[in-house]
């Protein structure tokens, strides 16, 4: 059953990106019911772990199975380019009860005595939730939120970069095997039917790095909103970025550390959070390997998006 949405000349125009620390909170519970499912999180689930025992996850699991339907009032569509997680839980604590009600309602949950209670006073049940996300966050997800902000970062220059080149088509081409664009419409595989116009506001793209394997969709009466797994997941827990001792004799560790770094393109912003230097270290670095014919710079906006050159990636032993 898929869900299909059809694009004006507005819509194309208005193609946005954003990151929810909200989505990768709620989508990281699912993670820790089901870490063979996920992974490329498991050194982060083996830090989390020992820090949760004290904290009672039960209403939140129920409200979130490990697969299927999850209400969405808890990952409302970013509003802003990049919303902070403060901004997101008062979102979900306006939550009007009817609304947490009725989604509440359609969830499978493994639960269901602690979906009862939710749903028998939602308005308490939206504040128990929000709550318990708050200390969740705190736990679990705001000391990792850099390195997994840098990594959505990566993935948006990446996909800015394909439309830049080629258009909506190539960059639906390549989101996931779950998307296909035909002409004027978005089609998405999922096991719900929605076929409907975004009426002008455009599409908001969510890469996540917790969303695992599959495309999660969102309409009316919310913002249209489409999240897809990032791209490099099976990087971001990663103690560094190894390189090989002759690469590091022959240009420096910390620059062959850079080198190395851009197996995914990325902006100095992003390369700093994931080495752990600052930025203004990394643009040395940065300058010196460009000067060397190692890396390339590219503009998009704002931001400048740095890639190896195929003498870099020679060096890196990419064939």
């Amino acid at each position: 059953m898929p869900v299909e949405w059809r694009f004006t000349p507005d819509d194309v125009a208005r193609l946005r990106f954003a990151f929810s620390p909200m989505w990768e909170l709620v989508a990281s519970l699912r993670v820790l019911r089901a870490p063979d499912r996920h992974s490329p999180h498991l050194p982060w689930l083996r830090a989390v772990r020992p820090r949760l025992r004290g904290l009672d996850l039960t209403d939140l699991f129920a409200l979130v199975p490990v697969s299927g339907y999850l209400p969405d009032f808890l990952t409302p569509p970013p509003d802003t380019p990049l919303p902070g997680f403060p901004a997101e839980l008062e979102r979900v604590r306006a939550t009007p009860p009817g609304t947490a009600y009725e989604e509440a309602a359609w969830v499978q949950t493994p639960d269901p005595a602690a979906l009862a209670r939710f749903t028998a006073d939602p308005a308490a049940g939206v504040r128990r939730a929000a709550d318990l996300l708050e200390r969740y966050w705190t736990v679990a997800l705001e000391e990792f939120w850099p390195a997994v902000r840098a990594l959505l970062e990566a993935d948006v220059m990446w996909r800015a970069r394909t439309l830049a080149a080629g258009g909506v088509r190539e960059l639906f081409a390549d989101l996931h095997p779950e998307v296909a664009w035909h002409g004027d419409r978005l089609v998405t595989a999922r096991r719900c039917a929605y076929d409907g116009d975004l009426g002008g506001d455009g599409l908001v793209l969510v890469p996540s790095a917790f969303s695992r394997p599959g495309v999660a969709v969102m309409y009316e009466p919310y913002r249209p909103m489409l999240c897809y797994p990032a791209r490099g997941v099976g990087t971001l827990w990663s103690a560094g970025v190894p390189c090989t001792p002759e690469l590091a004799a022959l240009i420096g560790r910390t620059r062959a550390q850079v080198l190395t770094a851009l197996a995914e393109p990325g902006t100095t912003t992003a390369l700093a959070r994931r080495l752990g230097l600052t930025p203004g270290a990394v643009s040395q670095h940065l300058t010196v390997l460009s000067g060397g014919g190692l890396v390339t710079r590219q503009r998009l906006g704002r931001e400048v998006l740095y890639r190896r050159t195929p003498v870099g990636d020679a060096l890196t032993g990419v064939r």
